[in-house]
């Protein structure tokens, strides 16, 4: 599918004509091309989960041979990914050697010294990350103060690394006590030990991300070093893929906080590749929200293995430091995407005791839902929709995939005997009941966590599912509207071509008061900011121009917990501690209900982002609407138990200005919006479709 859209020519880029985004899934890669003459193409290639990077050979390929102009031109390409998180979340990741100070050997197994289910005796404790056997000691240490205490001697070091060659391991990751402190010590062993080992993949806590908390410090050394052999060897073959596309260009990957990196950092840090995908798609759903003057809302990106959720105020995501990958905690700053339930491949079972189950388990690209005929047995989601009419068999992804309704229906009437309803229709609007009922369940939760009002917010759908599904959720939660973007199917790959380069950088402070730091506190953002400035120098990207954002982690003295705090540049550039503390004060305010003005302030850690703008490009403007709704037809959907007549219509026939009642379907060629009775649809001069309920 082609649409044309304008670049915007004051940002035009000399050194790349072409942009391409590319977003890796479970089930579909995306891919969105920017071209030079003012047009953005769309694609989505089925993925290869064996090898990734041959999905986006084919679809740059598809790509190439379509614009062959692309072989020709100076293209940027920037590549979202969810390898590395699915490597540690199946455990297929490299064994690795962890090396601490002498007497810190159980800082894995004790971690925080929590079980995982407080009410459960039955529970059983997680498995730490790395073995004990592999776990060496060495005589090296920093105190609290950053001050060395000892150090390895030469003998030492010949052991340790006649160690870490005898167990045969491809990385080794290195925590040091109190080296968030002073990285000398650390940064003393990464080099010996490349002298002795120099074909070793060696990560240090310091230079991964240098924040107090051993244990978490220590787990994200870690999963940096045991997923960056993995990265390795797929970005080299990726590079591979991509000259064997015919087409040369500027490799760039997106991260975890929405930005992008060179592939020189990615290869230093593949952990910040981590939650790439989904953050890329919230990221654009951010730009889009506040360009639409949408104050509160929820992304919702639900595609072939889960559905996930980013909350956005007043156009900027909200991030976190304190997600989780699996059972392990990841303390470095990421956008706040959660996962809410399942996704288009979920698995529809019914368990022992006769209840209906929605997932985990996906079926994934192959062999996918019964509906694709590539061997799947056991219905998903996908054919649930299918069954009720809410998509067409021979329009799934432009026609290129056509889908089997007898087989899912075979499949639903399996489920629908064994839970006594009357036909398969019936049971998989029971399952997509449970899935929206799940959905709304989590969103309440994390709503509720973050200080937001449900009825406020307007729901931001994306994924190949997520537009399908989008009203359904609206509707359980009780959400105030859906905006669906265009390119709604393909909107991380969106994402990944209008990110910007960034990074975010951070500095330490223990359990300071703010009153007492003085000067300390605009010195380490002096240094946060010289810092980050180099690195984004040596990124080898054309930016139009940069921007720091700085943060706090802050507490009420005797609290456990803290709050990451935006803190005013204003503050910064004025050194106004009274500004800091009154940013403390309010963020409190908004999500406990209650602020202390008196009680001391505890600054734990100082943080700064710095964001390179790149040049970028508009979406594409719709006509205004000649005709409501172009050229409507209908279509029987299964909905509250009976079968009701939908008027069906083409996505690129809603010009700007249309106005249509559900129960409605807007089809295109890589997704289906589903508009409920009782709601309507607006089209915007953007493409945006916007659905609300009826007056």
């Amino acid at each position: 599918m082609a649409s044309a859209g304008r670049l915007d020519e004051a940002a035009a880029d000399p050194a790349a004509r072409a942009t391409i985004g590319i977003d890796v899934g479970g089930t579909f890669t995306d891919f969105v091309l920017a071209l030079p003459e003012r047009q953005l193409v769309f694609h989505k290639e089925p993925s290869t989960p064996k090898d990734p990077s041959m999905a986006v050979h084919l679809g740059l390929k598809h790509l190439v041979d379509a614009h062959p102009a692309l072989r020709e031109a100076r293209t940027r390409i920037v590549h979202g990914t969810t390898l590395a998180l699915n490597a540690v979340l199946q455990h297929k990741v490299a064994d690795i050697a962890l090396v601490v100070s002498r007497g810190n050997r159980d800082v894995l197994e004790i971690g925080r010294a929590r079980l995982p289910s407080s009410f459960d005796i039955h529970v059983a404790k997680e498995r730490p990350i790395v073995p004990r056997d592999r776990i060496l000691e060495i005589g090296g240490r920093t105190d609290a103060d950053g001050i060395v205490m000892s150090r390895p001697g030469e003998a030492e070091l010949d052991d340790l690394c006649a160690r870490i060659r005898a167990l045969g391991v491809g990385a080794v990751a290195i925590t040091l006590l109190n080296s968030y402190v002073d990285a000398t010590l650390e940064r003393e062993l990464v080099t010996a030990i490349a002298a002795r080992l120099p074909d070793l993949l060696i990560t240090s806590s310091s230079s991964v991300w240098p924040e107090i908390r051993e244990f978490e410090r220590t787990v994200v050394a870690c999963i940096n070093a045991q997923v960056h052999p993995l990265m390795e060897d797929y970005l080299a073959t990726l590079a591979q893929r991509v000259d064997g596309a015919g087409i040369t260009a500027a490799l760039q990957l997106t991260s975890s906080s929405g930005g992008m990196l060179s592939v020189h950092s990615a290869r230093a840090r593949p952990i910040e590749t981590m939650l790439s995908g989904p953050a890329s798609g919230a990221t654009a759903a951010a730009k889009l929200a506040k360009a639409q003057g949408i104050g509160s809302a929820l992304t919702f990106d639900m595609g072939g293995t889960s559905a996930d959720i980013a909350v956005i105020v007043d156009g900027v995501l909200e991030f976190t430091t304190t997600s989780r990958i699996g059972e392990l905690p990841l303390m470095m700053p990421v956008v706040g995407v959660s996962s809410i339930g399942a996704g288009g491949g979920s698995i529809v079972s019914v368990d022992a005791h006769g209840i209906i189950k929605v997932g985990p388990e996906s079926a994934g690209a192959n062999p996918g839902p019964v509906a694709y005929g590539l061997g799947g047995i056991r219905p998903t989601v996908t054919d649930c929709y299918l069954v009720l009419g809410l998509i067409d068999p021979d329009g799934f992804l432009g026609g290129r995939i056509r889908l089997d309704k007898a087989r899912a229906e075979v499949a639903l009437q399996e489920v629908a005997d064994r839970l006594n309803l009357p036909s398969a229709a019936h049971a998989a609007e029971a399952a997509i009941s449970v899935a929206t009922a799940q959905m709304a369940t989590d969103l309440f939760k994390l709503l509720a966590l973050k200080g937001h009002e449900p009825t406020t917010q307007v729901l931001m759908p994306f994924g190949g599912a997520g537009p399908t599904h989008a009203n359904l959720l609206a509707e359980e939660a009780g959400l105030a509207g859906v905006a669906v973007p265009p390119a709604a199917a393909t909107f991380c790959a969106l994402g990944a071509a209008l990110a910007d380069v960034r990074r975010d950088f951070v500095a330490a402070l223990g359990h300071a008061r703010l009153i007492g730091l003085g000067d300390r506190l605009w010195d380490n953002w002096a240094t946060l900011e010289s810092e980050a400035k180099a690195w984004l120098a040596g990124e080898g990207i054309a930016i139009l121009s940069q921007d720091l954002e700085y943060a706090a982690d802050m507490r009420y003295a005797g609290q456990a917990h803290n709050l990451m705090v935006t803190v005013p540049a204003s503050a910064r550039t004025a050194r106004d501690v009274s500004a800091v503390a009154q940013a403390f004060h309010q963020a409190h305010e908004a999500i406990y209900g209650f602020r202390e003005d008196d009680a001391a302030i505890e600054i734990v850690a100082q943080r700064l982002s710095i964001i390179g703008r790149v040049p970028t490009f508009e979406l594409p403007r719709t006509v205004a609407a000649s005709r409501a709704g172009g050229h409507l037809r209908t279509r029987k959907v299964f909905h509250g138990g009976a079968w009701v007549e939908a008027r069906v219509v083409r996505r690129e026939e809603l010009g700007s200005g249309t106005w249509l009642d559900g129960p409605l379907i807007v089809e295109q060629s890589d997704t289906t919006t589903w508009i409920l009775p009782g709601w309507r649809l607006a089209a915007d001069e953007v493409g945006v479709l916007n659905i609300e309920r009826s007056r």
